[in-house]
């Protein structure tokens, strides 16, 4: 399996939030370039994840980006360099950089404190490919 995900880049997020499951299906539907594979925190792949970083185990509240061998980002960091990845259109949320990290994860920390209250925690049912695309360990 690990062949699987050693060249992505693996995007760890909350499994039960409304928010961060919206995000997920939002880079799913655009990821043209089958770039991305995705983890839960809670998963046990996504636990082993934050253990072997010495990241918080217990709570949920950040979103990671990883590529394996080369560097993790959180927060801003990671879904800035998300987008920047999804290419097109997308690459223009590079202009972020220019905003400090200490400003715009302090607005991340502001919705992710709201997240649950942001979305409804509909279930999303993904395509069998996109299913694909998820570790589970």
């Amino acid at each position: 399996m690990e062949e699987n995900w050693q060249n992505k880049h693996i995007v760890f997020f909350d499994g039960d939030c409304g928010v961060c499951n919206f995000w997920v299906q939002w880079i799913l539907e655009r990821d043209k370039k089958d770039r991305f594979m995705f983890a839960s925190l809670q998963s046990d792949f996504g636990q082993k994840f934050l253990f072997e970083r010495g990241l918080n185990t217990k709570v949920f509240n950040t979103i990671y980006l990883w590529s394996p061998g080369r560097y993790y980002l959180e927060k801003s960091k990671a879904i800035l360099n998300i987008t920047n990845l999804l290419g097109g259109i997308y690459k223009l949320s590079g202009l972020g950089k220019i905003i400090p990290s200490f400003l715009s994860d302090k607005v991340y920390d502001i919705v992710s404190k709201n997240r649950m209250k942001l979305a409804n925690q509909k279930c999303y049912l993904p395509t069998p490919h996109q299913r694909a695309k998820f570790i589970q360990v």
